[in-house]
């Protein structure tokens, strides 16, 4: 149920994986290593292997652009399969800090988030004040946020509409962009299906 002086809200991640800090990723990923008591069982490598191998994956990215190489020196490849999973962990970091360290006044009630879209409910007058909380949370600077409220009831996340009811209660409907055309590829079709797509690098095509 969503109180009346309640909104749901949702906030965006601005570009998370070029500007995903990796030596403060890299420190988050030590701590959790460090910690994780299974880690011995699931393979060879020590802690400082592991974060060697990620350091110099993360910083060793090169693409061509008209002739000329380039390296990239700042977050993550946006298309290199091991950003998705350092991006993920320092979110995670990153929001368990937020919402611990948040004023009660704007501490928001419902906290969802996947990979850098996240819902939440919270007061309606407290969507700013959360917003600039948000956007100081990070140490490095470099994660901001963007917000957009509820309007008339309604708010897309995802592929879901979310609506209010005017009792407090919510139903979900399906959320089509309104490019959307509602054409498939026929299932029988030559098209290689998503699960067998691969990289072969940070800025292959497919």
């Amino acid at each position: 149920m969503v109180e009346e002086e309640e909104i749901f809200n949702s906030h965006d991640v601005v570009s998370l994986f070029t500007n995903t800090p990796i030596e403060q990723s890299l420190q988050v990923i030590k701590s959790r290593l460090e910690n994780d008591h299974t880690l011995k069982d699931r393979t060879l490598l020590s802690v400082d292997d592991v974060l060697e191998l990620l350091q110099f994956v993360l910083t060793t990215t090169y693409f061509l652009f008209r002739g000329t190489i380039y390296k990239q020196l700042f977050g993550a490849a946006r298309r290199s399969p091991v950003a998705r999973v350092v991006a993920k962990l320092y979110m995670e970091f990153l929001e368990q800090k937020a919402i611990a360290s948040a004023p009660l006044t704007c501490k928001p009630r419902l906290w969802k988030r996947y990979v850098d879209d996240i819902l939440e409910i919270v007061h309606k007058d407290q969507v700013d004040d959360l917003t600039e909380h948000l956007n100081q949370s990070d140490p490095t600077g470099n994660i901001k946020f963007t917000y957009e409220k509820e309007q008339e009831g309604k708010i897309p996340f995802l592929d879901t509409l979310i609506v209010r009811k005017p009792d407090g209660s919510v139903k979900l409907l399906v959320y089509r962009k309104v490019t959307h055309t509602d054409q498939y590829l026929n299932f029988k079709s030559h098209h290689p299906s998503t699960k067998n797509l691969g990289w072969s690098g940070p800025f292959s095509t497919e």
